[in-house]
């Protein structure tokens, strides 16, 4: 098969990025300052939800800010910051982007985070230059619980559902991409995410870390 037919949609957080320890940082400091302690169905909970969300869930649950919008202005500063001074990406995954275009494999983003904090890490960690398009939830107005934003990700690759791979470390996005006939490929995070054995029997494919894969051995899979 041509390579170029080929797509792989990566998740940003967990996946490409270790940065999901700052979005449990940054729920920690929102609930100091709203003076409560987050409890274990909490952090469940704000696994799912995209900023805005996550905004209206500590003022109109736990009354902090004036407003859903100013708990989102307080995340966005928190954030952009991690995103432009601390981001690193996980082990291997840079190697495995390049070695992907360089084969000629077509690359993009699909995140829950909203764009500009995407553009920040991704051109901090080196991985803008191989990707065909960076797209947000808030870019289709959806959630990962539904695939608009793989789709349109794919849009932009231009590549065959068939062929088309999401790379995810969230057991319930594997689920929506096998849903709508994508590939999966699971990597381990943090069990918050989904558990290796969660993600194993969800995925088409699991691995623990990209340093387990190369391009070669994931261009056998198709």
């Amino acid at each position: 098969m041509e390579t170029s037919r080929i797509g792989v949609i990566f998740d940003c957080d967990g996946t490409l990025l270790d940065s999901m320890g700052v979005w449990r940082e940054v729920e920690g400091e929102l609930a100091r300052r709203a003076g409560v302690t987050l409890t274990a169905a909490d952090v469940d909970e704000l696994t799912t939800l995209t900023i805005p969300e996550c905004g209206a869930f500590f003022h109109e649950r736990y009354g902090l800010g004036d407003s859903s919008e100013a708990v989102v202005r307080t995340i966005d500063e928190l954030m952009l910051d991690f995103y432009r001074t601390r981001a690193e990406a996980r082990p291997g995954a840079l190697t495995f982007a390049r070695q992907l275009a360089e084969r000629g494999v077509r690359l993009s983003v699909a995140s829950s985070s909203p764009l500009p904090y995407l553009q920040a890490g991704l051109a901090r960690c080196g991985f803008t230059p191989y990707l065909d398009a960076i797209v947000s939830v808030d870019d289709v107005g959806k959630s990962k619980r539904e695939s608009a934003v793989y789709d349109r990700a794919r849009e932009a690759m231009g590549t065959p559902l068939a062929t088309t791979w999401g790379v995810e470390d969230s057991v319930y996005a594997v689920h929506t991409l096998r849903k709508a006939g994508y590939r999966t490929l699971g990597i381990y995070d943090c069990d918050i995410s989904g558990t290796p054995e969660q993600l194993e029997a969800a995925a088409d494919r699991f691995v623990a870390s990209f340093e387990e894969l190369d391009a070669d051995t994931f261009l056998s899979w198709n």
